[in-house]
């Protein structure tokens, strides 16, 4: 059967396939490369794509994917660590830049309501973009980086009240007929339910999910609960974004918000794509044709204004001028909400079809020119550090802190808080090692949480949970878990997220040593050959090999990966002059008993080796050891009397030293 969308979807990531290729080799964002997809593939490119509309339901799906994993990312905590940035500067930002926008779009007699709505298109920037760039270049930690990341942070969030107040602004324009005040006790009511879900449904629920330990039950639960919301607010009139975004929230307050994350980014992912290439097809590069001048000059126009307006807002933070202009630079374009945001503007006749063109335009160009514009930032900043500016604005006001806690780093990750688990966190605590748990049994994250213990629920093959440990700020990662092909997942994760950490392992069979090896574990510690080692060791000592040659043998078998039991060609040296053949002899441990014949006598007085061809190998005497002892040596009674000679005569001798009364 010939399915037109399936040709649609196979052409669309065909396409795509190429376009990312090339734009990754020229350090273009993959987002940009979508974009462009879109408008090769579109109608207005080269028609490659027939079902237009097929796609944009996808697209649909993607947006409320997008929101949904926004939702869980956000948190309480979050937002208070960087409270100033996303608080203040958020709010300046965004405001200046809709108000400026606004008075712009007044001038050229559009009316207010539209005006207002495209200064909000305009005051957004791309997170997926810029964040990106940010961490890649590893700049998140940085001044620059944190107020870039809360201002950020307070537009992901301020698009969801932009969403609800455009129907008020399209009312005045006449576009609708709902009462503010009915909006209003929707919207109460949509938070009354998140309260409840956040609190006391959604940890229940998930909670029971996750006791099952089915990862497919989990999931199909997630993705249920973000679409049955989604449905519920669309059906009182709200918007599916907004649901979707209240979803994520639900789920964030809980302890399953990574694992959750984590199951949903690669649906996320493919959705999404989906959904920047539908905004391409939108693009009409007739119009750029059209009038180059025009679009090339809005861009400009946009991106220098969004820069200044960016900085000034960081200035008012009281940061320095340099992290003032980074800040700014990265903000300057126009962001992949501001393309979910004008859908609304459209549906409600904020925005023309023409209009619409040369935003996408201008949209597009700005996204495009970000990661030159970041490279080229530091730059630019020390430019102004040239010219003849107050030492204020220069240094900045000091701003208050706004990391109370640092995060974790130079810590040990346990994966899995099995009996090994248990025990090497108990060592960390007594050394005063940081540390951090990742455990997948709900009841015992539960259980370990009420004692303080710094563990958290996730599975560890998800990429997500694993960078919630902060996995780049580690010193040691110890893997101990008994799922073998989720030891090999995790362990290449980890070493593609921090290539400097340690990794150890542990593992139960020789067949899978090597391929951990393969993806990056340093270390792997088989139970198999431990055991044996273990049971080497006790007949090695039982052998009277001294201690210090079996401690050497063991660090010798561990420190060449156990090749030597794999492989039985190797012996080590300490054992080359062990005498094992002589199957007529016997060494046993013999009590030496109070009361005895031999208790109180030296060896020579005992005459052990001419009268009964026995010798007398080492005396154990509580925690002291005689070896080879001499003939004035004496025995004394509990000593643990190591003698060698023929079973036979062992026996014979064994009288000797048992009481006298036991020998009648």
């Amino acid at each position: 059967m010939y399915i037109p969308l399936l040709k649609d979807i196979v052409m669309i990531f065909s396409l795509a396939i190429i376009v990312i290729y090339i734009c990754h080799k020229m350090r273009i964002p993959s987002v940009v490369g979508l974009l462009i997809t879109g408008v090769l593939a579109g109608p207005n490119g080269f028609g490659l794509v027939k079902g237009v509309q097929n796609v944009e339901v996808m697209a649909e799906l993607g947006i409320i994917l997008l929101l949904f994993t926004i939702g869980i990312e956000f948190s309480l905590g979050r937002l208070l660590q960087i409270r100033k940035s996303v608080l203040l500067g958020g709010t300046l930002q965004v405001l200046l830049t809709t108000l400026a926008t606004m008075l712009i779009m007044v001038k050229m007699g559009q009316p207010l309501g539209e005006s207002v709505f495209i200064g909000f298109l305009i005051s957004l920037s791309s997170t997926a973009i810029v964040l990106k760039i940010i961490q890649d270049r590893s700049e998140i930690d940085t001044p620059y980086g944190r107020s870039t990341l809360g201002i950020l942070i307070f537009q992901d969030i301020i698009i969801i009240p932009m969403m609800l107040f455009t129907p008020i602004l399209a009312n005045t324009t006449g576009g609708l007929g709902e009462s503010p005040l009915l909006l209003l006790a929707k919207v109460i009511a949509v938070l009354v339910m998140l309260f409840v879900s956040a609190k006391w449904v959604a940890p229940f629920l998930l909670y029971q999910i996750a006791r099952q330990r089915s990862r497919e039950l989990f999931l199909i639960s997630t993705v249920t609960m973000c679409l049955a919301v989604a449905w519920f607010t669309s059906s009182i009139g709200l918007s599916v974004s907004l649901g979707a975004f209240l979803a994520g929230l639900i789920i964030s307050e809980s302890e399953y918000s990574h694992q959750a994350l984590g199951n949903i980014l690669p649906f996320r992912d493919v959705f999404t794509s989906i959904f920047f290439v539908s905004i391409g097809m939108l693009l009409n590069v007739g119009v750029f044709l059209q009038a180059p001048f025009t679009v090339t000059m809005v861009t400009l126009g946009v991106l220098l204004a969004k820069t200044v307006i960016g900085g000034l807002a960081v200035l008012a933070l009281g940061f320095p001028i340099r992290t003032a202009i980074l800040t700014g630079l990265a903000l300057s374009q126009v962001g992949e909400f501001s393309f979910i945001l004008s859908r609304f503007g459209i549906q409600h006749h904020l925005l023309s079809d023409e209009f619409n063109q040369v935003f996408m335009a201008v949209s597009v160009l700005t996204m495009a020119l970000t990661p030159f514009i970041i490279v080229l930032g530091p730059r630019i900043a020390d430019l102004f550090l040239n010219l003849p500016l107050p030492q204020k604005i220069i240094t900045g006001v000091k701003p208050s802190i706004e990391m109370k806690e640092e995060p974790i780093g130079d810590h040990l990750v346990i994966i899995g808080f099995g009996v090994n688990g248990k025990n090497l966190a108990r060592a960390a605590s007594a050394s005063g090692i940081k540390y951090v748990i990742i455990e997948n049994n709900p009841d015992l994250v539960r259980q370990e949480k009420q004692k303080g213990e710094p563990i958290f629920y996730g599975d560890a093959t998800q990429l997500e949970v694993l960078r919630h440990s902060n996995l780049r700020a580690a010193r040691v990662v110890v893997i101990a878990i008994s799922d073998p092909a989720a030891t090999v997942r995790i362990t290449d994760l980890i070493r593609k997220i921090n290539a400097e950490v340690h990794i150890i392992v542990r593992t139960r069979y020789i067949q899978e040593i090597q391929p951990l090896y393969k993806v990056g574990a340093n270390d792997v510690i088989p139970e198999e050959f431990e055991t044996s080692v273990e049971i080497f060791a006790l007949v090695l000592k039982k052998y009277l090999v001294p201690k210090v040659d079996i401690e050497k043998f063991i660090s010798e078998v561990r420190f060449d990966g156990y090749e030597m039991l794999r492989s039985l060609s190797k012996r080590s040296p300490t054992l080359q002059d062990i005498k094992l053949h002589h199957h007529d002899a016997d060494i046993v441990n013999i009590l030496v008993e109070e009361g005895s014949s031999v208790a109180g006598k030296t060896l020579a007085q005992s005459d052990l080796r001419s009268k009964y061809g026995v010798s007398i190998l080492l005396i154990q005497r509580g925690s002291e050891t005689i070896v080879n002892p001499g003939s004035e040596t004496r025995l004394e009674p509990d000593d643990q009397a190591v003698v060698f000679g023929t079973p036979a005569i062992i026996t014979d001798i064994s009288t000797l030293f048992n009481k006298l009364d036991e020998e009648c």
